[in-house]
């Protein structure tokens, strides 16, 4: 189950957020994923400033996500279904939109789904389509939800 929440700077622009939700059942179905996690939409100003405290980059980018089982001291009794928190920058959703040339529901589809793939522990080292093997997974399940990648 996954909760979709705007911080108030992003509230009201997505317009069809039933869109979203289909096409975030269709990433769960398709990874196989199950547990509990949130999706936030927040500006470039929001994400940045996580980004600065948390990884110590201050710059914005476009998603971030928070795996509840990334601290292994944290005990894991196999009682929580919870995977974690994934926040995404509609500007940076925008930007990667317009540089590839694809449109913003495409765009932020392709980044939901990366968020959740590394909820479920999915990693990548750069940004090499051709070589990263989660890369590549996530172009062919983009492929499958019927994108031309």
């Amino acid at each position: 189950m996954y909760e979709i929440y705007f911080s108030e700077s992003e509230e009201g622009r997505i317009d069809d957020i039933a869109l979203y939700e289909s096409r975030l059942d269709s990433i769960i179905e398709a990874l196989g994923a199950s547990g509990d996690f949130s999706i936030t939409f927040v500006s470039d100003e929001e994400i940045r400033k996580l980004n600065s405290q948390y990884r110590e980059k201050d710059e914005p980018t476009d998603v971030l996500t928070f795996r509840l089982k990334d601290d292994e001291s944290f005990p894991d009794f196999g009682f929580s279904e919870e995977l974690g928190d994934i926040f995404i920058s509609l500007d940076a959703v925008g930007r990667n939109a317009s540089s590839f040339g694809v449109p913003f529901s495409e765009e932020l589809t392709r980044i939901m789904l990366h968020g959740v793939m590394h909820l479920m522990g999915f990693d990548h080292e750069s940004n090499d389509f051709t070589k990263e093997e989660m890369l590549l997974k996530q172009e062919d399940i983009m492929t499958k939800l019927g994108y031309k990648c």
